[in-house]
């Protein structure tokens, strides 16, 4: 075959064209799957516990993903990095599920996807404590503004103005995502995105087993659709998009690929009101809206470029 024939450069360069825009697609992906995560955890929670919530669908996600492993015979994970899977799995699968899921009993669907949204602030402060890095004044008030919108999103209007502590442990699962994610990198660059996923939801799965008691009467009195909701959540949500996650992690910076992120609140708004008829009030939308402002101004002008800095 004539590799200088014009035919074939043009298939070289939509392969090329494909590999470049691979990583983008991947994180769109992730985007619009995590973003239905959110109504789909409160259309579990009339049925079943936050914690055999979290447990069912990460089941259905290590089922999923050891199929996948076994016909591709994945390698396994070397023993030096096997403490370091469990950690992320603990925090970023079972921690964050569990905390997430207990949040969403009473935190709507988009105050919840607005907080997550909040994990780069937290990505960032980490940076300033464990890589040295320091903040220009944007930096700090991006800061503020999202946690200016946190306290908004706290007060409930339908409860006179009180505080949901359960905003506290949303809060909580997304300092758990920045972990994650920070803690992913290094992993990234001896494993495939999808080893990486599947090691990381495995062990965490192994630790949501503490849950198993009631789980099976759980799934017995359980209507369908609520079933169905937390197996959709462990395939799409769940498998699919961590790998693809990861995937996106791999080929972007933690900026590039953070900055996708900004728009699974509003997704998750939209799939809310159509799902489950959540209609957002003008605090969750406001506060929402300081959040976003104050991540988008941290990941665009934080840094200070005062020496270099390990790449994450």
């Amino acid at each position: 075959m004539d590799i200088s024939s014009p035919a074939h450069a043009s298939r070289a360069t939509a392969i090329t064209t494909a590999k470049r825009w691979h990583p983008y697609l991947a994180a769109g992906v992730t985007v619009v799957l995590w973003a239905s995560a959110f109504p789909g955890i409160r259309a579990s929670l009339g049925a079943y516990s936050p914690a055999h919530v979290a447990l069912l669908r990460y089941a259905t996600a290590s089922l999923a993903l050891a199929i996948y492993a076994a016909v591709t015979h994945m390698p396994l994970p070397q023993w030096r990095d096997v403490p370091a899977f469990f950690a992320l799995g603990i925090i970023g699968i079972s921690f964050y599920n569990v905390a997430l899921n207990t949040g969403e009993v009473s935190v709507p669907s988009a105050v919840a996807s607005f907080i997550i949204a909040a994990a780069p602030i937290f990505m960032a402060l980490q940076a300033l404590m464990l890589l040295g890095e320091r903040l220009r004044g944007w930096g700090w008030l991006g800061i503020g503004l999202s946690f200016a919108g946190v306290a908004v999103m706290s007060l409930r209007g339908s409860h006179g103005g009180t505080v949901d502590w359960r905003v506290v442990l949303v809060l909580l699962a997304a300092v758990a995502q920045s972990v994650y994610s920070i803690g992913q990198k290094r992993l990234l660059r001896r494993y495939s995105a999808f080893a990486c996923t599947a090691y990381a939801i495995w062990a965490g799965t192994l630790a949501l087993l503490i849950f198993v008691p009631g789980l099976v009467p759980a799934m017995r009195a359980a209507p369908a659709s609520a079933t169905l909701a937390v197996i959709y959540l462990g395939i799409f949500p769940g498998a699919i998009a961590y790998v693809a996650w990861s995937q996106a992690l791999a080929r972007l910076t933690a900026a590039t690929a953070a900055s996708f992120l900004y728009g699974v609140p509003i997704i998750a708004l939209l799939i809310a009101w159509v799902w489950l008829g959540e209609v957002p009030m003008p605090l969750t939308l406001a506060g929402g809206m300081l959040v976003i402002a104050g991540v988008v101004i941290v990941n665009l002008r934080s840094r200070l470029p005062v020496r270099a800095q390990p790449t994450e």
